[in-house]
Order: C-alpha cells, then structure tokens, then sequence
C-alpha cells in the first residue's frame, strides 16, 4: 500500500477516493488551500468534503506530504507551478509527484525542475475524460522518465493509465492540443445558442444544425455543454489559457484557445453552478439564466 497525499482536493480528487472507497482513503491525506480561506464557510465546506472521502485532511501542505510515497497534484492549472514549488520543499526522496493538472508542456517542465531538484520522481499525467461518473477509472496518460514506475503504482491502485512514450509534457501536449477543439466547440455553442436564444431563433437553429450534423443530439448536447461551462468556467479559462500557451509555444498564436478562455471566464465569472436537475436538462433554461445575469 502507498501512503497517497492530494494537493488540492476538488472534484478530481473527490472523485478517486470515491471510487476507491474506504479501504484506502484511511491510508490518504489531503491539504487545499481552500481551508485557509479567511470565510469560514468556504474553509468548513472543504473540511466537510475530508469527512465525507473518509480522508485525513491536513492544515499544511508539510503535514499532507510527510512520508507520502505518492502525491497527486489535483489543483487549477494556474496554481499548478505553485503547488509543484512548495511541494519540492517537503517531498521525501524519490516519491512520484503526478501532476494531473491541465497546463502547457512548458508548464509541466518547470514544474518538474522544481521537483527533480529536491530528490521527488515529476510525472506528467493528463487526464482524458471527465472524471465523472467514471472516477479513478477515468483513462490517463502519463509520460516522464519515471512514466513505467507511475504505470505499475497507478494500475496497483485500480487506475486507468497509459503510456504517452515521451519526455515530460508528452501527455500533455496531447490533453491541451485536444482540448483546443474540445473546449473550443464548447466557446462556439456559447457564443451561437446564447445569440440564437436571445434572438428567439435557437429551435430552428439547432433543428438545423441537426440535419447538417446528423445524430449530434443538439439540445441534449448544448444543455450539457452550457452546464459545464456554468459550473466549472473558471476552472476551465484557465486550462485554455494554457492551451493558448500551449499553441504559442510552438509558434503559433494560440488565438482560439485564448478567445475559449475568454468565454469561459465569463460563464464562471456570473457563479451559477447552484443547478437544479430541471436546469440541467434543459439548454434554454440555462442560457436563459446566463442572458439574465449578463444583462
């Protein structure tokens, strides 16, 4: 059994330990910096959500790393550097430190500097589906010099990795490259079925776009894609901001990924993740929620 440590504990983290269930969450420790939120609701929310994993959750980043054999990066892509940097600082020799967050290859290896540097093993795994409702079965790819001994460790532990053969920012480069078209596609239905609603015209615009790409499912498709960008925007501006670096890296201008990112920030930004299942399932109720709050 390793002794496992999160750094951060949102819904990815969340995630796995429910679906490893409470043999092996008694074993796992967890710090967020949500704890040290100066309201108080927001630092009980987070204690309430070790309670409810069935974790031990720590009041320091030192505490959730002492004597961990393997560490789990689970916070925003913006914060990911960060984590990687003070983690460095309390890691025992040689632990896997698997950064699943969603940043630029480039992201990934200055985090892997930092690790390297202070005796840890940096694992660059990208996370290729939504981690619901398939939890710590959602498929993984995992690149780096130490991607074989992550592979054994992460299938011991009823994971679902692969390798992407490659150095660090291998599997990332897929999962940010990916998430230009996915995300991407998410930004464009945004943009159309909020213009469409708003002018009164999105049944008959999506009745076509039915009959120009067959078997899509639009409605049903839009609800869930106007959801997630309702829930989880701001997360996800800020792995599109590194898609955009992503692109620009290689020498392009990323523009389109940063354009996602720019609609998806304004979805998060309006904070209307508090859905009811009726809202949910139905696009127009939704967009109607967002036209409201941007008016």
């Amino acid at each position: 059994m390793q002794t496992i440590a999160f750094i951060g504990f949102g819904e990815a983290a969340t995630a796995f330990t429910e679906g490893w269930g409470a043999s092996r969450n008694q074993g796992v420790r967890a710090f967020d910096i949500k704890t040290d939120d100066p309201m108080e609701s927001v630092a009980h929310a987070k204690r309430t959500d070790y309670l409810r994993a069935g974790i031990s959750g720590c009041a320091t980043m030192k505490e959730a790393l002492k004597g961990a054999t393997v560490i789990f990066s689970t916070v925003t892509a913006d914060q990911a550097g960060k984590a990687a940097r003070e983690a460095a600082k309390h890691l025992g020799a040689g632990a896997l430190y698997c950064d699943m967050n969603s940043c630029a290859p480039s992201s990934k290896r200055e985090a892997a500097k930092a690790i390297e540097a202070r005796g840890g093993r940096y694992v660059d795994v990208a996370v290729m589906s939504p981690v619901l409702p398939l939890r710590h079965h959602a498929p993984l790819l995992v690149s780096g010099p130490h991607a074989a001994e992550a592979l054994t460790v992460l299938q011991a532990m009823d994971m679902r990795p692969a390798l992407a053969e490659g150095p660090v920012g291998t599997a990332s480069a897929i999962k940010m490259i990916r998430s230009i078209m996915v995300k991407g596609i998410e930004a464009l239905v945004l943009e159309c079925v909020l213009s469409a609603t708003r002018e009164g015209v999105d049944k008959i615009v999506l009745s076509s776009l039915e009959e120009t790409f067959p078997g899509f499912g639009w409605p049903e498709r839009v609800a869930y894609m106007l959801e997630r960008a309702m829930v989880h925007g701001t997360r996800r501006a800020a792995e599109m901001e590194e898609a955009a670096k992503t692109a620009a890296d290689l020498g392009l201008s990323g523009r389109m990924a940063q354009a996602t990112a720019e609609w998806e920030g304004i979805i998060g930004a309006l904070q209307l993740g508090d859905l009811s299942d009726d809202e949910k399932a139905d696009y127009r109720l939704l967009a109607q929620k967002i036209l409201t709050r941007l008016d």
